[in-house]
């Protein structure tokens, strides 16, 4: 079974660093690109970063130049290093990963970021 952890959520003040890692069990990771999600009350969940298997990285508009995604192949791990938060980062942070084997996509249970001001 699929199987995403988070963690590294926690209540930070503007401008600090917060880093959030995603274990991923029950699947070949390296074969498989990665993405950070982000959730607010009464929302559509939001797609923040996303690694490709191969290293390539997006970002919503909102989080360039702040927020870095990696992956570490051997550890099966993904991490999101966010800088410079801000009020409106706090939020519920998922990692997701969609199987091609099984053609669902699969969801961590989030971490809560709150950034307070």
């Amino acid at each position: 079974q699929v199987q995403l952890v988070e963690s590294g959520g926690d209540l930070i003040q503007p401008g600090e660093s917060l880093r959030l890692s995603c274990v991923v069990s029950g699947m070949q990771f390296s074969l498989y690109d990665i993405d950070w999600y982000r959730q607010t009350p009464g929302n559509e969940r939001e797609l923040v970063a996303a690694i490709s298997r191969g290293g390539s990285t997006n970002y919503v508009d909102s989080v360039k130049g702040r927020f870095t995604i990696s992956r570490d192949n051997a550890k099966k791990t993904v991490y999101l290093q966010m800088n410079s938060l801000k009020p409106e980062d706090t939020a519920v942070y998922f990692c997701s990963v969609f199987s091609t084997f099984s053609s669902r996509r699969y969801w961590g249970q989030g971490t809560q970021v709150t950034v307070s001001s």
